[in-house]
C-alpha cells in the first residue's frame, strides 16, 4: 500500500485523445510550471498523446517519464503508485470518466482541466470532488492558460 504522507513530489498529467489542439501545448505549459515549482511531472496518455508530447519536447526539457494511460491507472488502482497532484485533460465524456476514476482511486488533489467547444457543459457533469478549471479553448490555449494560472497561482513567466 502507498503511504500518502511519503509520496514523492510528483504530479500526474493524464492525457486522453489529442483531438483538440490545445491539449499538447497546455500539457507542456503545465509540466514546465510544475518543474519550476520543484515538482516532477509524469505523463500518462494514449499512444497518440504521448507521441505528440515526444515530438513537442524532444530534448525532454519538461518531461522525462511517460506511461500508457491504462497501465498507469492500473498501477494506481493496485496501490503500487500514487501522486500528490493529478491534472486530467478533458474535452469529452471519457475525460470526465478518467477524472472521476482518479478522484476515486488516488489520494492526489485532482484538477480537471476542461477545454473544447463544450467545456462548460462537461464541467456541469462533474459530481465528484476535484478542482474544476474550464474554458472554451479549442485552437487558442490562452483562455484555459489564464484560468490555470489563476487557480494554481504559479509565477507567470511572461504576459502574453
Amino acid at each position: 500500500m502507498v503511504e500518502t504522507d511519503n509520496l514523492k513530489n510528483e504530479a500526474l498529467l493524464l492525457l486522453g485523445c489529442p483531438q483538440v489542439p490545445v491539449q499538447t501545448s497546455l500539457a507542456l505549459y503545465t509540466a514546465h510550471n510544475l518543474r519550476r515549482q520543484g515538482c516532477r511531472p509524469v505523463i500518462a496518455g494514449t499512444p497518440a498523446a504521448r507521441k505528440l508530447m515526444e515530438v513537442a519536447d524532444p530534448g525532454r526539457c519538461y518531461i522525462d517519464e511517460m506511461n500508457d494511460l491504462d497501465n498507469m491507472i492500473d498501477e494506481i488502482a493496485e496501490k503500487q503508485r500514487d501522486f500528490k497532484l493529478c491534472f486530467v485533460f478533458i474535452h469529452n465524456d471519457s475525460g470526465v470518466a478518467y477524472a472521476g476514476t482518479m478522484a476515486y482511486i488516488s489520494s492526489a488533489r485532482v484538477c480537471a482541466l476542461i477545454f473544447g467547444e463544450h467545456a462548460e457543459e462537461l464541467a456541469g457533469e462533474i459530481e465528484f470532488p476535484c478542482e474544476i478549471i474550464a474554458a472554451k479553448a479549442v485552437h487558442n490555449p490562452m483562455p484555459l492558460k489564464r484560468r490555470l494560472d489563476e487557480v494554481m497561482q504559479w509565477p507567470v513567466v511572461s504576459k502574453l
